[in-house]
């Protein structure tokens, strides 16, 4: 699952896997140790989630991409307007900071006014503003270093839902 900060990534991998009956990880677990320190074993973890015969996973971290990819048959890129995004990424982040939401291994969202003025690389909205434009080329560069896999864009929540809605249930198959 491909797109920027604030696309549903993770709720739509959630979905996905629930809906086809495939084990779904989300990398952002296996990454973030606690006091939002990188997880030795993050690589490692990555290989054996990918080993596995199938999973649903996003499409994050430079390091771990490529293991993904090498195993993957589909990438889901969710390719929504900026404003979407966005307003998903801010909501997102004040929801977690003002409830303390417990993430990944005992992290916490920092409190807002620390959030707005860290540097850019730490601060996720921020990052969401620099990096929206990151996948313009995916389908190039899926093509040019994997092409077996097959790269689904979609551009709106409505167009997610409706194609998640045709693929076949796990209970149906």
């Amino acid at each position: 699952m491909a797109g920027v900060s604030g696309s549903g990534k993770t709720t739509l991998a959630r979905r996905l896997g629930a809906r086809l009956g495939l084990p779904y990880t989300e990398l952002d677990a296996l990454h973030h140790g606690p006091g939002w320190t990188p997880r030795p074993e993050f690589l490692d973890d990555v290989r054996a989630l990918v080993a596995q015969d199938a999973f649903v996973t996003e499409w994050q971290y430079r390091a771990a991409r490529p293991l993904v990819l090498a195993r993957a048959e589909v990438l889901v890129w969710l390719d929504l307007p900026t404003r979407v995004t966005m307003r998903q990424v801010v909501v997102r982040t004040v929801r977690r900071s003002v409830r303390h939401e417990v993430l990944w291994n005992g992290n916490v969202e920092p409190p807002l006014w620390r959030t707005w003025y860290r540097a850019p690389d730490e601060n996720i909205v921020r990052w969401a503003w620099t990096t929206r434009h990151a996948y313009r080329d995916l389908p190039a560069q899926v093509a040019h270093t994997a092409p077996h896999v097959t790269v689904v864009r979609l551009r709106s929540r409505r167009e997610t839902a409706r194609w998640l809605a045709a693929l076949p249930a796990a209970d149906s198959a």
